[in-house]
């Protein structure tokens, strides 16, 4: 099955270099091109996409904006959002992952970690490379606010072992590396991180970082 992809970016070159490299990769298509946030947002419902590359900075709507809408549209749920971004001064990034995004990208990613990136998407993954953005996620997620009771009660429908594999999802392990901490077969550890999905209602891991962090159960300069 062909991934489908929309490129929301007001830099045409940058379109036109992802484009190139996307196009090459059997199993993969550029499907659309928006310029705007807007016009992201429409193609996303009309060109039957499987993830949108989103640019933050963009005219009419930016992608924060952009993302949100797509993320909140119930006959979009399955399509995935990539922020693109600049790491080092883009302090939206947090932003976009509390609107729905699956995960972010820099401007200058390696062809290969760009596709990489693409497929893990689509398959319902979030966050890329794990270990790689622990860092990152970590410097965004230490803005947020004190954690509101009421985020903290929504763990409540955990169980302790879905707790317990909710705190290294949010450091960031991937299933196969949670599978060996807590002795567990990989297909049982994503089970649980599933369970979790469901019972908290998120998209993907992405969110289920942030709700981590916003319900106080993983602080910024936690351990494991």
């Amino acid at each position: 099955m062909t991934i489908r992809v929309l490129l929301a970016d007001d830099q045409a070159l940058i379109r036109a270099g992802f484009r190139m490299i996307i196009d090459a990769e059997p199993g993969m298509q550029v499907v659309a091109e928006a310029g705007d946030g807007r016009e992201a947002v429409e193609l996303a419902r009309t060109a039957r996409v499987d993830v949108v590359l989103m640019d933050i900075r963009m005219p009419v709507m930016d992608g924060l904006e952009a993302t949100r809408r797509v993320c909140a549209d119930d006959a979009l749920a399955g399509v995935r959002v990539l922020v693109l971004t600049t790491f080092e001064d883009d302090d939206n990034v947090l932003l976009a992952l509390q609107a729905g995004a699956s995960g972010f990208l820099g401007k200058n990613v390696a062809p290969a970690d760009l596709l990489g990136a693409v497929r893990v998407v689509a398959a319902g993954e979030a966050l890329l490379s794990p270990a790689a953005t622990r860092g990152l996620v970590t410097r965004f997620l230490a803005q947020l606010r004190p954690p509101a009771p009421q985020t903290a009660a929504a763990l409540d429908v955990l169980t302790d072992r879905e707790r317990e594999i909710l705190v290294l999802v949010a450091h960031g392990l991937s299933n196969e590396e949670i599978a060996a901490r807590l002795f567990l077969s990989p297909l049982t550890a994503k089970t649980h991180v599933n369970r979790a999905m469901t019972k908290l209602d998120v998209r993907d891991r992405a969110q289920l970082v942030v709700l981590a962090y916003q319900s106080g159960l993983v602080r910024p300069d936690d351990r494991l």
